[in-house]
């Protein structure tokens, strides 16, 4: 057995905001809602497009109904600036419908952190794109 990691806590500097974000890219990228969540404190707020969450249960079923209709899910985080307990983060992700149609879903997020580094508030400006199989760029 493995020893847990200690988690990342504010104040962030450029080395652990970016060790933070690559974090997050990993966690969502396994697509296992039960352990993105944990990420994400007990009454924390989310804006996600026009959905707004309250609370780790609001966000771990949002999850859940996300990684259901977006099939091979694939993302990429990129720190973009930082303060003592704030992140924030451009992205881009790739998916597919049920119908075979892929899109790359890109934006912005701001985060914010509480002192054991689980993240508070999380607002995402998200546009999405039609794009062909062929467009992709998040293969691996």
């Amino acid at each position: 057995m493995t020893p847990a990691k200690a988690p990342i806590l504010p104040p962030f500097s450029a080395e652990t905001a970016a060790a933070k974000v690559q974090a997050a890219e990993d966690a969502w990228n396994t697509r296992d809602p039960e352990r993105v969540a944990l990420a994400y404190s007990e009454d924390s707020e989310w804006r996600n497009r026009s959905t707004f969450l309250k609370g780790r249960a609001e966000i771990r079923n949002f999850l859940e109904r996300k990684w259901a209709s977006e099939h091979e899910y694939r993302l990429k985080k990129t720190l973009w600036a930082f303060t003592e307990n704030r992140i924030a983060v451009r992205f881009e992700y790739e998916w597919h419908d049920d119908s075979g149609q892929w899109f790359r879903s890109h934006g912005n997020e701001m985060w914010e952190f509480d002192e054991d580094g689980l993240m508070r508030r999380r607002y995402a400006s998200i546009n999405d794109q039609p794009i062909a199989e062929t467009d992709r760029r998040l293969t691996a």
